[in-house]
């Protein structure tokens, strides 16, 4: 029996890698987005700030897809900044897209999912939940938050069948950290300093974290739930000694 997922976010990044990874275990995706893909996607345009506009995504999704078996909540916005750099509006507007998108599209998939013998949500989660990044304050807050979230949901619906974990990514070379390091004052010392932060010495890729989200969502992580898998290099449980 083919699977049926939907991914936030799916038009490029991690949210693209993982509908990738999703259709290659032999899932129909179909791909939430501002601005969509196309095929072998089914496309469909959604705003995770609007609730009608999610309602009737997800809705559209259910009725192309047969149904929904799987929810990636991977539509997100970056912050960068202390506490003082970001006004009122932009903590309001991070908030919006990055916790309460997720609510809302849990929430409009929930009736199909209890429908579902295999249901699974995986939340994008951030190694800022679990560990103080110096600049991310907003940022972190709206992680801190989806960890929260995951786990309480968890709870909420374990009797229903419904599986919700998060994947906890390090720094990931995706299109919007690319946008970051181009903006910095020297991009290539950025750059390394971000690969030095992670014990691997390097940067996550999209399909790395794509293949935990995978792994989640599918069967074969039947018996895991109200989890978070980091996927950082290390990053959160290893403290290495300097090699110098």
């Amino acid at each position: 029996m083919s699977l049926k997922a939907i991914v936030t976010g799916g038009g490029s990044g991690i949210g693209l890698a993982a509908a990738t990874a999703l259709a290659q275990r032999g899932m129909t995706v179909a791909c939430l987005d501002l601005n969509p893909p196309g095929e072998p996607f089914i496309g469909i345009k959604a705003d995770v700030t609007d609730d009608a506009s999610v309602r009737a995504a997800v809705a559209e999704a259910a009725e192309r897809l047969g149904g929904i078996d799987v929810v990636v909540n991977n539509a997100g916005i970056g912050a960068q900044g202390t506490i003082e750099d970001n006004p009122d509006s932009e903590w309001h507007k991070v908030f919006d897209v990055n916790v309460l998108g997720m609510v809302r599209v849990a929430r409009a998939a929930l009736p199909y999912l209890r429908r579902s013998e295999h249901a699974a949500i995986v939340n994008t989660c951030s190694i800022a939940a679990t560990a103080g990044l110096p600049q991310r304050a907003l940022y972190s807050t709206t992680k801190g938050a989806v960890l929260s979230l995951t786990l309480a949901m968890a709870a909420d619906h374990i009797r229903e069948g419904i599986r919700v974990n998060c994947v906890n990514p390090g720094t990931a070379d995706t299109p919007w950290v690319g946008r970051l390091l181009d903006s910095s004052d020297d991009p290539e010392a950025e750059r390394a300093a971000l690969n030095a932060r992670q014990p691997m010495g390097r940067l996550v890729s999209a399909e790395e974290v794509a293949a935990a989200i995978a792994y989640l969502a599918s069967p074969e992580a039947g018996a895991t739930t109200g989890t978070a898998l980091a996927v950082d290099g290390g990053m959160q449980g290893l403290r290495l000694r300097p090699t110098n």
